[in-house]
């Protein structure tokens, strides 16, 4: 692509793409600021790479409308935007290879049950195993050594990578992204203990719901309902060895990044990002637009729109860093107290 080329597709999603630079220069693929060449494109979004802006060779670079960059246009060309970091994603969608996962049609060795119906276009690979009453939706892809047991539906366009496996009765959207080793519909954590310390287990009786547009890392585990289903909404994007357990909700659009953990019947409103690492007590509450820290523990409920948590227990941000804050002079706040004490003491002994 020219950078006129370039200019003209993102102005199918910006207001204002304004060039400083040649138009005419060739681009051949997209490339980190640090160490991008002639002939690629690259991006400043944080001001902390502005320092490359410099020393970069790459051929364009996209930059916020507010950036100055007259001492750098006679080597490198520049397209300033509102928000360069979702041009540079446009960018990457425009240059990147599909994956081919699976090739078009139902491969010799995989295993077709019963009842099974299935819209044009599907790939179905090499030794996956379709179960009895499944259905697939068109353009599906069902990589290898996928498992589907019986009854599970799966929407038009969505792609499970190899090695997934969905349990019974799991309800797939449309244009979803399920990667390598996930585990979707497992039975839920429940058991009921027994007077003589022994537990006896509940049977786990629901499906799990994934909504339209959702995309799931690798080696999650998204635990079937006790009764009823866990819902995973519209947009939802769970990242690698997230753990969601039975009766959840996640909302529309929320985030959870690495290695959360989501005890059962947790609900989680709409555009919430959860950090790394998080881990939630059991039936709680978070309202929508929350934000929640790496590492934090949640163990109550919040009921307040748009505010962000940190920390074990976890609490409103502002008050938590309070908090740490105080910690941190304990060993300050003890010498003094200390010192009081010796200072009173003599007084006494006067």
């Amino acid at each position: 692509m020219t950078i006129k080329d370039i200019q003209n597709y993102l102005g199918q999603f910006f207001d204002s793409v304004e060039l400083q630079g040649s138009a005419e220069w060739l681009i051949s693929a997209p490339a980190k600021i640090e160490t991008a060449q002639k002939g690629e494109v690259s991006f400043v979004a944080n001001e902390k790479y502005a320092k490359y802006l410099s020393t970069t060779e790459a051929s364009l670079v996209i930059v916020h409308h507010s950036v100055s960059v007259d001492e750098f246009s006679h080597t490198t060309s520049f397209l300033k935007v509102s928000d360069p970091y979702t041009a540079f994603v446009f960018l990457l969608q425009k240059f990147a290879t599909p994956r081919m996962i699976a090739a078009k049609g139902i491969a010799p060795t995989a295993v077709i049950g019963e009842g099974v119906t299935m819209g044009e276009g599907v790939s179905i690979g090499a030794y996956a195993v379709i179960g009895d009453r499944c259905s697939i939706g068109s353009n599906a892809v069902i990589a290898p050594h996928v498992v589907l047991l019986h009854d599970v539906s799966v929407g038009d366009d969505t792609v499970l990578f190899p090695s997934v496996t969905c349990y019974d009765g799991t309800v797939i959207g449309k244009r979803v992204v399920i990667h390598s080793g996930s585990v979707i519909g497992a039975d839920g954590f429940g058991f009921a203990p027994q007077k003589d310390g022994s537990y006896v287990k509940i049977p786990q009786m629901g499906i799990v719901e994934i909504g339209d547009d959702v995309e799931i890392g690798a080696n999650a585990t998204l635990d079937r309902a006790t009764m009823g289903s866990t819902v995973i909404a519209r947009g939802a994007k769970i990242d690698n060895l997230v753990q969601i357990a039975h009766n959840c909700r996640i909302g529309e659009d929320t985030v959870i990044a690495a290695q959360a953990g989501i005890s059962g019947s947790v609900t989680i409103g709409r555009q919430c990002i959860v950090g790394g690492q998080a881990g939630f007590a059991g039936h709680l509450e978070l309202a929508d637009g929350i934000k929640v820290a790496a590492q934090a523990g949640i163990s109550k409920s919040f009921y307040e729109p748009g505010i962000s948590l940190r920390g074990y227990p976890a609490q409103p941000m502002r008050d938590q860093l309070k908090h740490e804050a105080m910690l941190r002079n304990l060993g300050a706040m003890k010498a003094k107290l200390d010192r009081l004490e010796t200072e009173l003491q003599a007084l006494k002994v006067k």
